[in-house]
């Protein structure tokens, strides 16, 4: 037999076992030294169900009083029965609607099990400072923080911390980040997320006009986690700002010490969830936002990290419109990263992991109605007129990795089919 006929035989037996040998492979495992060249995704592990072992926190970002607040509906169906928690409400064939619960370790592994899978870098960990000053969240959060280390050693994936926060909570974190590097020791995993030489740690909520605080607030906590704290403390410091941070437009507090407290920061990620709702909108922010900032992130030394998601829907959590920003299948997610991409950006977040309130979620999610309640709207994947798998999000996140180490071109045609 010909070498070449050989050569094809074996790789179609692989690719029916799953192994497709012309796909290039993901790094094994994540390089933790940077962030450059990265996909990262936001992780919220909020959710918490009746029974398990959380002391109480109920149906936690699932239910408000007997009222679903998720659009979305995951998509359960390789999970164990100790890690389901059946709902009042019901499938189209009668059984029980189950849901999960993030305290579970079993669960996080299986998350991070499918970001492998998808060739996906890792997460950065949502941490509510509003939540952990609570004794019973604190608790929950640090066993999500216990499990999310403990998955990404096993799975070769990388993780930070990123702290949701206003600017008068800048004690709180610093208290609890002294908590987490002396006690629980996080920074010292292997699989830690670093850049330019120190652990990285996100501060979202800088400068926005919702958020208490004053920029000397800010100013004084970059300054300590960048070069005043101990040297075990300091980080490289990320910070979540508005899309309108470099003009004080939008949801920006305008104001030259706002902007010292943005040219401080080592990274800097303008959030753009909702911002716009189509190509067009998405076309028209590259042009005012991503590309001017991009020149002046250059021009002040710091790292830029775009925002990048692939829809958006709170209809049953602030009774929005339904399926609000639509998905089209993931030509919506695509055409932001291909922007962003092209544009010149060497890093990307991903909003997010498992965010079904706002129907942002790129995890395994009900492809249609008949794996989803019958007695309550949700947002399924076949909403825009496609029958897409449960898993179709995280290819695409794959891929965006895949597309941030340069192994693929960009282009506004999807990258791989359902």
């Amino acid at each position: 037999m010909p070498l070449a006929l050989k050569t094809l035989r074996l790789i179609t037996w692989l690719a029916i076992l799953g192994c497709n040998p012309l796909r290039a492979a993901a790094p094994e495992p994540v390089d933790n030294s940077t962030m450059l060249g990265k996909a990262l995704m936001g992780y919220q592990g909020w959710f918490s169900c009746p029974g398990d072992g959380s002391d109480g926190n109920g149906w936690h970002h699932w239910f408000r009083k007997d009222k679903l607040t998720v659009d979305m509906w995951p998509d359960v169906s390789e999970f164990g029965p100790d890690e389901l928690f059946a709902t009042r409400l019901k499938l189209p064939d009668g059984s029980p609607a189950k849901l999960f619960s993030s305290i579970n370790g079993q669960t996080v592994a299986r998350h991070f099990k499918w970001m492998k899978e998808a060739g996906i870098d890792g997460i950065l960990l949502q941490r509510f400072i509003g939540e952990v000053q609570n004794p019973r969240f604190f608790k929950f959060r640090n066993e999500v923080t216990t499990h999310v280390r403990e998955s990404a050693e096993a799975t070769g994936r990388v993780f930070a911390l990123e702290y949701d926060m206003a600017a008068d909570q800048s004690e709180d974190v610093v208290r609890d980040w002294k908590f987490l590097v002396d006690e629980m020791k996080i920074t010292t995993s292997p699989r830690y997320l670093h850049h330019k030489g120190k652990p990285v740690l996100c501060l979202w909520g800088l400068g926005f006009t919702h958020r208490k605080g004053t920029p000397e607030q800010s100013q004084v906590l970059i300054n300590w986690l960048r070069h005043d704290a101990p040297e075990r403390y300091r980080a490289t410091v990320v910070g979540g700002v508005p899309a309108g941070w470099r003009t004080g437009t939008g949801d920006s507090l305008p104001g030259n010490k706002w902007a010292k407290v943005y040219q401080s920061l080592d990274v800097i990620s303008p959030w753009t969830v909702g911002r716009y709702r189509d190509d067009s909108s998405a076309d028209a922010f590259l042009r005012k936002f991503i590309i001017p900032d991009l020149a002046e992130t250059k021009r002040l030394g710091i790292d830029y990290l775009p925002v990048v998601f692939p829809g958006f829907s709170w209809k049953n959590l602030h009774q929005g419109p339904p399926n609000q920003i639509p998905r089209r299948g993931g030509d919506f997610y695509w055409h932001q990263v291909v922007n962003a991409s092209t544009a010149g950006a060497a890093m990307l977040k991903i909003a997010m992991f498992d965010e079904v309130d706002e129907g942002t979620a790129m995890f395994k999610s009900a492809a249609n109605k008949t794996s989803a309640p019958a007695d309550v709207w949700t947002l399924t994947l076949d909403a825009d007129g496609q029958a897409l798998p449960s898993d179709w999000y995280l290819r695409l996140a794959g891929e965006t990795s895949r597309l941030m180490r340069k192994e693929i071109q960009p282009s506004l045609d999807l990258p791989i089919k359902p």
